[in-house]
């Protein structure tokens, strides 16, 4: 039997998974699990990326010491947006910040006035977000960082921990995607984009497809696999569909991602009004998709109460925002980007929006959620629009389609059928991608087949929804 081994990290921790295919079936084991917490220094907010790597190379220990496996892959897969730089001896030359550090407040502006944000979005058909790459590695530039001047190669952060495993040198297509500085119908960086910012193009790695080896680790010499490097790349792949148009996905969790799978990206006027992403996925599918700020609402109202005294887990929450009046007050989740006392700023987003605030941790937990369903109703209006094909079919993958709330409240408020699971697709599509560059599957359609036969999920169907249609109305006069 073949095992594989998949390091998954999130915004708020990291698994090394153990993975193996039994009879057509995915079996996964959590061999270890560490927290990710970001650190503040007097600079800026940090990944704290040595500490990451000394927990993964503990997962890889407790497999081929502890369990005594033979492993036939590791891969890895991270969030999106953040970079990393190597100076000319290999070493890092800064430890990589945060996408919601402070530096990158205003850089959006500071952008457009060298290229126009239509350019940008022309070259890559991304998102405009202050926390893309292209922002992150411009603001950097403008106040003339250090670590440029030693630069020697740009990684993102999957391609950094392959590299600290293998000491090979690749960026892997679907994080490279996220950048805003790659461009999805050449299928290639934008280095015109980048000269015109004054950005070295020569410090990028050549691109490499998911299940790409990269070759043995440097320690023990386990294949080392580039994956599906963006998690909800990964996540994508492992939604549990057969062929067909008339779905689309949310993979929850700290993020939303919410979008439809194409054979080729749209990059117009219209898709630039909408704000979406064109992102790449497993087999060239494109990503066509929106960031949604997803639970980190309630993630970090979680931890402003413990801070205050008074600690939940998350299914306490839930049966909380059972259990509250509905509709409390309206929020736009996307409107809280900086981290610390959310309650706090959901309150004042209320009053500045002529709204009283939720009157109790309850009531709060309830506004997120009900809030998080109104934002993905509108997001599937502009999918259906910008594709035009109609939605009938909405598969929540990861984490949060555990939140059974969430996703009833998202059936009623889209008038969708909701099919929730599996809450480990991030990591099955990276195990499952390994497969494939092992040989062992042979495609994506491979991939969803044995995602089928492994996990149950469990349907939401849509109630009668007035209620939601009045709030959603209050949530677009919001949103305007």
């Amino acid at each position: 039997m073949k095992h594989f081994l998949g390091f998954d990290l999130g915004a708020e921790s990291g698994r090394a998974m153990l993975g193996a295919i039994v009879d057509g079936k995915l079996a996964l084991e959590e061999l270890h699990r560490f927290p990710n917490q970001p650190v503040r220094l007097p600079t800026g907010l940090y990944w704290d990326t040595l500490r990451l790597f000394h927990e993964m190379s503990e997962g890889l220990r407790i497999a081929t010491r502890e369990r005594k496996l033979a492993l036939s892959g590791i891969g890895i897969d991270t969030w999106g947006v953040d970079i990393a730089f190597l100076g000319r001896d290999g070493a890092l030359a800064d430890n990589p910040r945060h996408y919601r550090d402070a530096r990158n407040n205003g850089q959006l502006d500071r952008t457009f006035a060298v290229v126009p944000r239509e350019e940008i979005f022309a070259h890559t058909g991304i998102q405009i977000m202050q926390i893309n790459s292209l922002f992150q590695w411009h603001a950097m530039a403008q106040q003339n960082a250090p670590a440029l001047e030693v630069a020697e190669t740009l990684f993102f952060m999957p391609d950094l921990f392959n590299y600290f495993f293998t000491g090979v040198k690749r960026a892997e297509l679907t994080i490279a995607s996220t950048s805003q500085f790659y461009n999805p119908i050449q299928k290639r960086f934008a280095t015109e984009l980048l000269s015109r910012l004054g950005l070295n193009a020569a410090i990028l790695p050549e691109i490499v497809q998911p299940g790409t080896l990269l070759g043995p680790s440097l320690e023990g010499g386990v294949p080392v696999y580039a994956v599906a490097g963006h998690d909800t790349a990964a996540a994508v792949a492992a939604v549990p569909v057969e062929e067909g148009g008339d779905w689309c996905y949310i993979s929850s969790g700290t993020w939303s991602l919410m979008g439809v799978e194409l054979a080729e990206p749209i990059v117009n006027a219209h898709c630039a009004e909408l704000n979406f992403t064109n992102e790449i996925g497993v087999e060239g599918r494109v990503r066509l998709l929106k960031n949604i700020a997803g639970l980190w609402l309630w993630q970090e109202c979680r931890k402003a109460w413990a801070l205050e005294g008074t600690t939940y887990s998350y299914a306490e929450m839930a049966g909380m925002a059972a259990s509250a009046r509905p509709f409390p007050a309206v929020l736009h989740p996307d409107a809280f980007l900086e981290p610390g006392d959310m309650p706090g700023k959901i309150a004042a987003h209320c009053k500045a929006h002529g709204q009283a605030p939720p009157a109790s941790h309850a009531e709060f937990c309830r506004a997120i959620l009900e809030s998080l369903a109104l934002r993905y109703r509108q997001v599937l209006e502009s999918l259906e629009s910008l594709t035009g094909h109609p939605i009938r079919r909405i598969h929540i993958v990861g984490g949060g389609s555990r939140n059974a709330l969430l996703n009833q409240f998202v059936a009623d408020c889209t008038a969708r059928v909701v099919i929730a699971g599996p809450s480990e697709a991030t990591v099955a599509g990276n195990i499952l991608v390994q497969a494939m560059g092992a040989g062992d599957l042979r495609s994506l359609a491979d991939i969803r087949q044995v995602v089928r036969n492994s996990f149950d999920v469990a349907v939401h169907s849509p109630a009668a929804g007035a209620a939601w249609d009045a709030a959603y109305e209050r949530f677009l006069k919001l949103s305007a």
